[in-house]
């Protein structure tokens, strides 16, 4: 559980659609939260954003990743969704917080839950390619 009481999960949760938005729409973060709020949901939870707050600051950097670890397909030509999950992902992956199938699972969930049938193998790819050449993996 967080600070707040949702499920570090729904958090996870919450901090993607935040950063889908934030993709399409363009609006800035706060106003995306407070959106959220008057929507009912937990979108001031401290974890929830520790992960938005993670992903704009090293968007570049992740995007990279995702590029150097999706064969064929650059950051920019994935959809929305699938590339807030692998970044939320890979930043949790990075900051070795969580472990690596518990990050890898929970972005397969998420792509199961929202995404066209192809997207959770996509997303599994991706992020075993990642947490193969992160620095954990090789200790």
């Amino acid at each position: 559980m967080t600070a707040s009481g949702i499920s570090r999960r729904e958090a996870r949760r919450q901090a993607v659609i935040l950063l889908y938005q934030r993709d399409v729409t363009g609006l800035p973060v706060p106003e995306l939260v407070e959106n959220a709020l008057r929507a009912g949901e937990h979108a001031d939870d401290p974890f929830t954003g520790e992960l938005v707050d993670g992903v704009e600051a090293d968007r570049a950097a992740l995007d990279a990743r995702i590029t150097e670890a999706a064969t064929g397909w650059s950051a920019e030509r994935i959809a929305p969704l699938e590339r807030n999950i692998l970044r939320v992902a890979i930043l949790e992956i990075s900051a070795g917080d969580v472990p690596v199938p518990v990050a890898i699972d929970e972005a397969i969930e998420m792509a199961k839950k929202w995404c066209a049938a192809e997207a959770p193998a996509f997303v599994n790819g991706v992020l075993g390619r990642v947490a193969r050449e992160a620095p954990e993996a090789a200790a």
